[in-house]
């Protein structure tokens, strides 16, 4: 009868190799499973509407309300510089549209933080302009032009304002 001696050298893989594996592997999807989550709830509140039945049982109202606005053909132009929001309210055929007033709201697409307002004022007819110092980055701007408590103008316009420019 003959014996083999077999030594063995080098690694083994054994039982603790395969549990430190594991504890890495699912401590990695844990920790980037938290990280998502912390980041999904501190930047952005999900807050579309206040009230999505309200706002669900007003929808066919304002979707027409927009197509008689669309139907009238006036339109709207913003033109954002360092420090100056413009907005020009005209018709194509017959040029500039006397307006009484004209609002512009500025959000961020995402937080709250530096969402303004303002009531532009009036340069000439159709014309609007406000100052305002505008930070770089993305911006959602919600534009509405009255004349005679009715609304005749009501855009929404996402821009990039690059060093103070759009």
């Amino acid at each position: 009868m003959t014996t083999t001696n077999r030594q063995t050298s080098g690694f083994i893989f054994t039982g603790w190799h395969m549990l430190g594996v594991m504890v890495m592997f699912f401590g990695i999807v844990i920790t980037v499973n938290m990280v998502m989550a912390w980041n999904a709830v501190t930047s952005w509140s999900g807050l579309v509407v206040a009230n999505t039945y309200v706002a669900s049982q007003q929808f066919n109202a304002k979707a027409e309300a927009a197509k008689a606005r669309a139907a009238t053909g006036i339109k709207g132009r913003l033109v954002v510089d360092e420090k100056t929001v413009r907005y020009e309210v005209f018709h194509p055929d017959t040029g500039p549209v006397d307006t009484d007033t004209v609002t512009a709201r500025f959000r961020r697409p995402v937080g709250e933080h530096q969402n303004f307002e303002m009531e532009l004022t009036p340069v000439s007819t159709g014309v609007f302009t406000g100052p305002h110092d505008m930070l770089p980055g993305q911006w959602i701007v919600e534009v509405t032009a009255v004349k005679d408590g009715r609304i005749i103008v009501h855009e929404g316009t996402r821009i990039a304002v690059i060093r103070g420019r759009q």
